[in-house]
């Protein structure tokens, strides 16, 4: 080396010792050469002898930095397939180094704008092809970074052997490293422009080591052959049709156990879509299973938004899993975690040193409630990454819906925050402009893309609009879980029984505004923790009453206008809450009145899909019709449900009062016939079943019926009218 060229060289090999190189592949790998010669040019830190193959000929090359700089000059036309070198772990493959960018100038530009759908193809760690050599395209985005490198097993996680390229503007950082395979575990080395190097897992990764362990880890998601075609046309053919809906959501890591330990995503699946099928289950619904360092976060805190945890095993086992449910009939909808991210150091937070995905003010980029940053949905760039990430589970894992949790920490600035401590937008109110366009941006994209999917919101406020299409000014949502319902009901069958007549209220007010969203009603995950006692627990009165007033609980639900959804346990009549390192108590099973609602909610489920009088017209109000909303003295509601082919008529009564014939003013009823009743003693009921009722005449006219009202029963009966 002389002259100027010279120099300059060795001041570039002073930036790469030194970790400080935004692309070393301008210096490293193969380039051209004095006397018309081609130069391989390669950086191993502390060597003093260093041996390629070129032409098929082991050759040792020359030391030309005592760093650890190497160079052999090849006459003739070589190119990239022409030399391997000798990589840490001794394995002899292609130079990184000499392969082109493989993150093109298109995906740039669509990243930049925040429309790069198919992001998850394209940005992390990717098994691939470039210039006809398989290998492993490494990149990540870390603007901020003075530099990033790859560390990984071949490298012995040595972050000064591979440093990757810097794309520009783009702030994406890449290389690809030939030869790697499936199974590599990997992490990026990211320096701060204050100097600080954090070790940070793939913001993108497919897969990952089982907690506490944090490396990323190379998969394949393409090898998986899918056999649910016909559940997937299906799904596109009826999504504008009115379909049942009873949801079961699960935690997979408590549902099932053996031995105490975690089942794989496959074991599972064989229980689980049998159990489903029995019980006439639609969907379940998965508790988070995006990665996640901690078990006791239940999935809520996810590190890895692209890789299934691997608690239960790797991407094509959970794809095994999804496949399995829909060939049993059973759709797959994922929790799903878009408002905050965990605070870990290996994580997204202060990726590249600064407040990369998150807001840099505290009072828009950290959770006082939950310990966590929060996305800044403002950015192009994390908005995509939510959007691609949405899309991929519908794509590469045939999800068929995503529940958007806590929906109301986005929309509102001022969210779980002191008054001072939220910053206003632009226009001085608490709405948060950002994500709202985010919503209706994420729900128009994955119903273009996935015709027939289920995006289904966990919203707790009167935000307008939340399932009202994006073209009339809505978020967009297919559904959204009714909380006031929820929270009246509740509160309503925790209370006395003598004192309910006066809360009737809480009964009838949720027919106010029952039509003004497409509701979900729910009795999840969330009533059944941190001291709240499960479903059976909050029941009031006796032994028998407890067990009697889950039944109408549940009864009265199914009745209901709304789509449903129960968490695990409920369905057995499970005592303790929900315990999220232990297992359902499947032992309650050997009891008869755990048995009975256990046969309820199996007959109920079926009956329900049977009966589209329960689900053709939920978001509609000419599918709903009071009978009598005010008999609260004996704590009695009875209405009509309506569908094009039945009438049906419910009748509930929240107290153990039982009446021989309790009329029901209903006008030209020409039959009725009781069709489910949740006193049956089948059910651990006390078997008060109407046999007969019958029509009540005054002069020629049909005035009514005459039934025997059950106690603490849900009664249902088809109905035909003159």
């Amino acid at each position: 080396m002389r002259g100027h060229s010279a120099h300059k060289l060795q001041g570039e090999f002073a930036k790469i010792a030194a970790g400080e190189h935004h692309d070393p592949h301008t210096v490293l790998g193969l380039h051209e050469g004095p006397s018309g010669k081609k130069v391989v040019r390669l950086w191993r830190p502390g060597a003093s002898q260093v041996y390629l193959e070129v032409f098929g000929e082991i050759v040792e090359a020359k030391q030309v930095h005592p760093a650890g700089f190497f160079e052999y000059s090849v006459s003739g036309d070589v190119g990239v397939n022409d030399y391997r070198v000798y990589h840490y772990q001794g394995a002899l493959g292609y130079d990184p180094y000499s392969f082109l960018p493989t993150f093109g100038e298109l995906d740039q530009y669509l990243y930049g704008k925040g429309v790069h759908y198919q992001l998850y193809r394209a940005l992390g760690g990717r098994l691939g092809m470039q210039q006809g050599i398989y290998g492993v395209k490494f990149s990540v985005w870390a603007p901020g970074a003075k530099s990033v490198s790859l560390v990984a097993d071949f490298n012995h996680w040595d972050q000064r052997i591979n440093p990757m390229r810097s794309l520009g503007s783009s702030g994406i950082w890449e290389i690809f490293v030939p030869g790697l395979t499936e199974g590599e575990k990997y992490k990026f080395a990211v320096k701060s422009q204050t100097g600080e190097m954090v070790l940070k897992s793939d913001p993108l990764a497919l897969s990952s080591e089982l907690r506490p362990l944090t490396a990323s880890v190379i998969a394949n998601v393409d090898r998986f052959s899918w056999e649910d075609r016909e559940w997937m046309e299906e799904r596109v053919k009826r999504k504008d049709r009115p379909k049942p809906v009873s949801i079961y959501e699960i935690h997979l890591g408590s549902w099932r156990k053996r031995d105490g330990y975690f089942l794989n995503y496959r074991e599972i699946a064989k229980e689980l879509a049998a159990y489903c099928v029995q019980m006439g289950y639609t969907d379940v619904e998965l508790l988070p299973i995006q990665e996640h360092p901690l078990d006791e976060s239940w999935g809520y805190q996810v590190s890895g938004f692209y890789a299934v945890t691997s608690r239960f095993g790797t991407p094509e086992d959970f794809q095994w899993f999804v496949n399995h449910m829909h060939l049993n009939g059973i759709g797959v909808i994922l929790d799903w975690v878009p408002g905050h991210f965990p605070t870990d150091n290996f994580s997204l937070g202060k990726f590249d040193g600064t407040s990369l995905y998150e807001h840099e003010d505290p009072r828009q980029g950290f959770h006082p409630h939950w310990g966590t940053y929060i996305f800044n949905f403002g950015r192009f760039e994390v908005a995509n990454f939510l959007l691609a990430n949405a899309l991929y589970w519908f794509d590469q894992m045939h999800v068929d819906g995503l529940r958007v949790d806590a929906v109301a920490s986005m929309l509102y600035l001022d969210y779980g925050r002191e008054e001072g401590g939220w910053v206003p937008n632009q226009y001085g109110s608490k709405d948060n402009i950002e994500a709202i366009e985010f919503f209706k941006h994420l729900n128009s994209i994955v119903h273009q893309h996935f015709p027939g999917i289920l995006m289904i919101a966990e919203e707790s406020t009167a935000f307008p609009g939340v399932t009202h299409s994006v073209h009339h000014g809505g978020l967009g949502f297919d559904l959204k879980w009714n909380m006031g319902w929820m929270n009246d009901t509740l509160r309503y069958v925790k209370t006395d029984m003598i004192f309910r007549r006066y809360h009737h209220n809480d009964l009838t007010f949720g027919l106010l505004y029952a039509f003004s969203e497409r509701f979900v009603l729910v009795f999840s995950h969330d009533e059944v923790v941190h001291g709240k006692g499960s479903l059976l627990a909050k029941m009031s009165g006796d032994y028998w009453q407890k067990f009697a007033n889950l039944r109408v609980l549940i009864g009265y639900m199914m009745c209901q206008p709304g789509k449903k959804l129960l968490f695990m346990g409920a369905e057995i009549g499970q005592w303790n809450e929900w315990y999220s390192k232990g297992e359902m108590e499947w032992g309650l099973l050997q009891f008869p009145q755990h048995q009975g609602i256990s046969l309820m909610v199996r007959e109920l489920n079926h009956f329900y899909k049977g009966h589209d009088a329960l689900w053709e017209r939920d978001f509609d109000h000419t599918g709903f019709e009071w009978v009598d909303f005010s008999d609260e003295t004996n704590s009695v509601i009875s209405y009509l449900r309506k569908s094009s082919h039945e009438i049906l008529l419910c009748v509930h009564n929240f107290t153990p009062s039982y009446y021989h014939e309790y009329f029901i003013k209903l006008h030209n009823v020409e039959s009725v016939e009781e069709v489910f009743n949740t006193d049956d003693g089948r059910y651990g009921g006390s078997g008060k079943r109407n046999v007969s009722p019958h029509i009540v005449f005054h002069g020629n006219q049909r005035t009514g019926l005459a039934i025997q009202l059950a106690p603490l029963a849900t009664m249902i009966f088809r109905v035909v009218f003159v």
